[in-house]
């Protein structure tokens, strides 16, 4: 390889050079951004009663940045290992050398993220406090803000999580330990996601999950660049094959911070005219320059990509030289948006993100304003959107589809019908998380078990039926170079211990009718009501646990051993049982579950709080004999289909050996009669 002539040797050195030059650039182009927007908004001028100095106002926006940065290269370079580079090893022509050096980079930004997010707590509190950082009040004043503010705990927590990734992150063996120590990263995002204009805005649900969306995608999008870029010289000839990767990464995370950036925009934006203003301007701004970027990135992108495919190693080294070249314009215009994108969140917007000044009941207990009386018409038409399980669905909806098509183009067929079963059951499950069932379960317990029962016995219904991992497996392709993929992960994740301990029938039988008792008589039902991660991991649990009691007994999908029929039946039938006696406890309890949510709402419609309990009860025990039936309608079909099946196979075995197992049994059969003839005859001779 080496070989081969290059006519301009300065090339190769100069593109070595590049992808850290890109880095620097990027990251000075964030900080001038920075700099000029906070100016352009007057966001750095003197304030008029306490003003915490010129080093606080101008050096927070810059350390925020940096701290976004450094966060986001920690993440990219975890995701590479987890997802992206190749590792080398059996038949593979890759030696691993980008995946070994790409954990060293991780950690080096986790450290650099542990130290700007010291600095960003020490000037936030500053800032809020309007105290210098030279008053001799300072250091016990910052004390109390870490230990007893609830914004102080958030920022020494993410403290605490940079420095456990730095520690974590050389410890990296490989992909599964890589995504682990990321998922840090992600929770420390979801704790960035909770402050700033999200911590007190009317609609805080919708601004959090928006903010974390974009937090997530640009940190995934950024960082993965950057730590690519830090690791160029060790890819070698996985350069082609890592780019490819790449992209399809970026594409999605672009689609998540376009989708999240323009929900939060309409959130802070009232109207037009609102874009004159200087949030308005900035926020056209980083929508101009986000647009670039996404243009360039996947023009740029699809132009390597296609060079680095050629089998010549002159042309994959001009290539490889136009990707660093290239490189350097989307870490420049990455920085660039950055840079806005936090003097953007340190400008007011038109729009005030305050609680309201007198507020209701219902908005002191949700946060959200009473909706009117529920009426057939506002239950479908009433929505409030949920943007983390909505995209989720949509997304879902998309990749299927995709799977789908990519199955037909190579000339395999798959039921129509179990699409329509998939698009069904995610259309009905962004309903049930954005729609009515959303809206009025948040103020009615009946509403919320008819939210309930849909996600964790209709949905899953459906979703067994479109069969989604089996269509995963047939349409993914592996991967032969130590890498894990989408196909790895999921068929890695089925088929481990832990899946196969859930998923195994009994347990997940006990698992889909258990834990409705564990989830509403302890207090995960009020996590559930009163935080976001909690109301998230209730969709997330429900939904699963459905999935796998219906894989267990009518799935198409591989999982564990299913068991007899009649041992599914027994199931299903103890499940309805209890789902029945759930029921009649709620009907007949006496106690309000979670007094301070239903029973404080202010509702001057409806029945009160405890009857609309029981009402709830009823609906437990009612709306679930329905999927039950379903199912159990579903498993009688499957079970004369599966007796025809052997009937026939009996058949044509019978047909080529001149049915030998018949005609052995009828000689089992003579020969036990001869022998109790001859017994006989025996004792009668005695």
């Amino acid at each position: 390889m080496e070989a081969v002539h290059d006519p301009d040797p300065t090339r190769t050195s100069t593109s070595a050079r590049l992808p850290l030059a890109g880095v620097a650039l990027g990251a000075l182009l964030a900080a001038a951004a920075v700099v000029l927007g906070i100016w352009f908004a007057g966001s750095a001028l003197v304030a008029e009663l306490l003003d915490p100095g010129a080093v606080v106002r101008w050096g927070l926006p810059v350390v925020t940045v940096a701290t976004q940065l450094t966060a986001a290269t920690a993440l990219g370079a975890l995701a590479l290992v987890a997802f992206v580079l190749p590792r080398g090893g059996g038949r593979s022509t890759s030696d691993g050398r980008a995946a070994a050096s790409a954990p060293v980079v991780a950690a080096g930004a986790a450290g650099a993220w542990t130290v700007v997010s010291v600095m960003h707590l020490v000037l936030t509190y500053s800032s809020i406090a309007g105290t210098p950082l030279t008053s001799p009040e300072f250091g016990p004043q910052l004390g109390m803000f870490v230990t007893a503010v609830p914004l102080g705990q958030t920022l020494l927590a993410v403290v605490g999580l940079a420095a456990v990734t730095c520690v974590a992150a050389m410890l990296v063996t490989g992909p599964r330990s890589a995504f682990v120590i990321a998922l840090l990263i992600v929770g420390a995002l979801g704790m960035q996601a909770n402050t700033g204009h999200t911590a007190g805005a009317a609609n805080h649900e919708l601004a959090v999950s928006a903010m974390f969306l974009h937090l997530l995608g640009a940190a995934v999008w950024v960082g993965g660049l950057a730590a690519l870029a830090l690791v160029h010289r060790r890819l070698g000839t996985d350069l082609h094959v890592t780019v490819a990767r790449y992209s399809t990464i970026a594409a999605w995370c672009f689609v998540g911070v376009a989708i999240s950036g323009v929900v939060s925009g309409g959130i802070r934006i009232g109207s037009l005219d609102d874009l004159t203003s200087a949030y308005g301007v900035l926020l056209v701004i980083k929508v101009v320059l986000l647009t670039g970027l996404g243009a360039v990135g996947w023009a740029h992108r699809r132009l390597v990509v296609r060079r680095l495919s050629g089998q010549s190693d002159g042309g994959a080294r001009a290539a490889s030289w136009l990707f660093w070249r290239l490189v350097v314009v989307e870490l420049a215009l990455m920085g660039l948006v950055s840079g806005v994108a936090t003097a953007l969140a340190s400008t007011a917007p038109p729009v005030p993100q305050e609680p309201p000044t007198q507020p209701t009941a219902a908005e002191i207990v949700t946060g959200h304003p009473l909706p009117p009386e529920p009426t057939l018409e506002l239950w479908l038409t009433t929505f409030r959107w949920d943007l983390i399980p909505a995209l989720g669905c949509l997304a879902a909806v998309v990749v299927y589809t995709r799977w789908v098509l990519r199955l037909r183009a190579r000339g395999d067929a798959w039921p129509v019908g179990r699409t329509v079963c998939l698009v069904l059951g995610m259309l009905v499950l962004a309903w049930t998380t954005s729609g009515g069932a959303a809206v009025y379960g948040h103020v009615l317990f009946s509403a919320h078990m008819i939210q309930h029962m849909t996600m964790v016995m209709i949905v899953p219904i459906l979703v067994v039926l479109s069969a989604p991992v089996t269509l995963a497996a047939r349409a993914l392709p592996p991967r032969k170079d130590g890498s894990r993929g989408p196909r790895e992960w999921l068929l890695g994740t089925v088929h481990s211990r832990w899946a196969g301990f859930f998923a195994h029938p009994v347990v997940a039988a006990v698992n889909f009718a258990g834990s409705m008792i564990v989830f509403y008589y302890t207090d995960l039902f009020r996590l559930a009501l009163t935080t976001y991660i909690g109301h998230l991991a209730m969709i997330a649990h429900f939904t699963l646990a459905g999935y796998l009691f219906v894989n267990a007994l009518i799935g198409i999908d591989p999982g564990p051993r299913r068991p007899p029929y009649p041992v599914r039946l027994v199931l299903l039938f103890a499940t309805m049982a209890f789902h029945a006696f759930f029921g009649v406890a709620l009907v007949s309890d006496e106690t309000l579950l979670v007094p301070e949510w239903f029973g404080l709402m202010g509702r001057e419609w409806g029945p009160s709080a405890l009857e609309d309990q029981r009402t709830g009860g009823a609906i437990a025990w009612g709306i679930s004999e329905v999927p039950m039936l379903i199912i159990a309608i579903t498993l009688a079909f499957s079970w004369t289909r599966d007796d025809e099946r052997l009937a026939r196979r009996s058949d044509r075995a019978a047909e080529r050996d001149g049915d030998a197992e018949l005609e052995a049994y009828n000689a089992m059969l003579a020969r036990m009669a001869e022998r109790e003839g001859t017994g006989r005859s025996t004792g009668a001779g005695r």
